[in-house]
């Protein structure tokens, strides 16, 4: 619960520092902005996120379980080091010729625009990738450990930096603020992790111990990981190209409605699919293939529960939903209606991206990563394809970027669940698509349950040119298809209503137990509330 409420937080404090951006800066500044990070990203990824998912905590957490600590941290160090070496190898021509770069990356940008997005990229290659380097090996040492909250608090806190530099300096530096508000994140992103990765016992030293034990197992375990996160940057890349060839505030506009799509992403396809790998591997470890399938077919069922309502919440809100969360006077009405069009393109697609991280996990517990990665590389070349189509050939506007990630998205989730269906030996047809067949009719009503008063209330109830209006318009119209949804799910005996149900109850017995002085709750028993 914690964890999920950490990423809620990091997730609205994403959208609240958006919010600061719009109401300080045209869409057409911003593009210069986020255009920036491309680089940064490309080196982040490639170094940190292929080593840490499938290589760093895996090969740590064995040492720690042989209660060999002492080689674990001597890992750790010359792991650290390397990598900083690898991005100093890997920066040093990217500082040189970042004019260049930036160039290839943005060709649709002006000269102006192309220097300052290259200081900025300077800028966050020194002073947000280093510290993000270093923290995020921090956060694979204290997971390893089992330590959840801080590593969960980090990427909230970095956020929270990003919003001190653009109240703080947006008056001195401008568009320049944000991008101080970066490294400042990324310095607490790292820093709040230092105290308790002492506190474990770490020191840090500036050693390369390439032969010691667990380096070459990294290195190993890292290559697919890596490779397939290569691609998946070839695509990000693509999109910025595109979305630059129509304009600095298509930029803009495509990064703030991906923002807003990876809300119900994060908070209900990751989690359920992290929950669900434990339980996956054990059932593979144990041989026990009906539990295995009953895990797959109930996760997606959990997300299926959760996302789809989501989507047609984005879809048919989604100019006021946009306003709320980007209203500015600099964001005007064109960049607002474009922005709600591109969100509702994703939002197509949002059952299949969640659904497709529970997939690909299925396939890891079952120590088949080939698949998944094929089917990724497959993926995102039908991505890239529609969107050079749809731009170059169809002209159409940058909601066609997020219409071919929808696309894509969708053929990745369909190969994966084909091919896990064959791996597996069938699904019980029934059973797979029974409750998602269910909950998509309640959601095409629910649809139509929050079109008809929103135009309606907007017309003749709520002035929505006020932000209390709008915030009244979308409460009342949300919560109608909300209720509408809930109660057609639990008229169609959906099992996933029963689960929301008890979770809720879990939750209020939590908080209970939280509330409770401490004696009362080991006097109460706690090994029962634990069991």
């Amino acid at each position: 619960m914690v964890l999920a409420f950490m990423v809620f937080a990091s997730r609205v404090l994403g959208l609240v520092r958006d919010r600061f951006l719009a109401a300080r800066f045209a869409p057409d500044e911003l593009g210069v902005y986020f255009a920036a990070f491309r680089i940064p990203n490309l080196l982040f990824e490639l170094l940190v996120m292929g080593a840490l998912t499938s290589a760093f905590i895996p090969v740590f957490t064995r040492f720690i379980a042989e209660d060999k600590k002492e080689e674990a941290w001597r890992m750790a160090a010359t792991l650290i080091n390397v990598s900083f070496i690898i991005l100093v190898v890997l920066s040093l021509p990217i500082l040189l010729w970042t004019d260049g770069v930036s160039r290839l990356l943005a060709p649709g940008f002006t000269d102006t625009q192309i220097h300052e997005m290259a200081r900025f990229t300077r800028f966050m290659v020194i002073f947000q990738v280093v510290p993000l380097l270093v923290g995020n090996f921090f956060t694979g040492i204290l997971q390893s450990y089992q330590y959840f909250f801080i590593p969960a608090l980090a990427p909230v806190v970095y956020n929270i930096g990003i919003i001190i530099g653009i109240v703080l300096f947006s008056s001195s530096f401008g568009l320049f603020a944000p991008v101080i508000g970066v490294g400042i994140g990324a310095l607490l992103f790292m820093g709040i992790q230092i105290p308790l990765v002492v506190r474990l016992g770490y020191r840090h030293r500036f050693m390369f111990d390439l032969r010691g034990r667990g380096v070459a197992d990294v290195g190993k375990l890292m290559a697919p990981r890596t490779l397939g996160l290569a691609v998946s940057q070839i695509d990000t890349t693509v999109d910025l190209v595109l979305a630059s060839i129509l304009g600095a505030r298509m930029v803009t506009i495509f990064n703030f409605a991906q923002h807003l799509q990876q809300l119900p992403i994060g908070l209900f396809g990751a989690t359920v699919a992290q929950a669900a790998l434990p339980a996956l591997s054990l059932s593979h470890a144990k041989d026990d293939l009906t539990q295995f399938k009953h895990t797959v077919v109930s996760s997606l069922h959990q997300i299926f529960f959760f996302v789809m309502p989501a989507s047609v919440l984005f879809i048919v809100l989604r100019v006021p939903i946009v306003r709320l969360v980007f209203g500015a006077s600099r964001f005007d009405w064109e960049a607002t209606v474009l922005t709600g069009m591109t969100l509702s393109a994703f939002s197509l697609s949002l059952s299949a991206q969640a659904t497709a991280q529970v997939l690909a996990r299925a396939f890891y517990a079952l120590y088949n990563s080939k698949i998944p990665v094929a089917i990724a590389v497959a993926s995102i070349a039908v991505n890239t394809i529609l969107s050079v189509v749809f731009i170059q050939f169809f002209h159409l506007a940058v909601w066609s970027l997020g219409l071919s990630a929808s696309i894509a998205s969708i053929v990745n989730a369909g190969l994966l669940l084909v091919l896990l269906d064959r791996r597996v030996g069938g699904f019980s047809r029934r059973e797979l698509l029974g409750p998602p067949c269910k909950m998509l009719i309640a959601s095409v009503i629910t649809g139509i349950m929050l079109y008809i008063p929103l135009k309606i209330l907007d017309q003749l109830v709520f002035d929505t040119t006020r932000t209390w209006g709008l915030i009244l318009l979308t409460g009342v119209s949300g919560t109608m298809g909300l209720v509408t949804y809930g109660f057609l799910t639990w008229v169609m005996g959906v099992g996933e209503v029963r689960s929301f149900l008890v979770m809720v109850w879990k939750v209020r017995k939590v908080r209970t137990m939280i509330l409770e002085p401490a004696h009362e709750v080991i006097n109460g028993g706690i090994q029962d509330k634990i069991s």
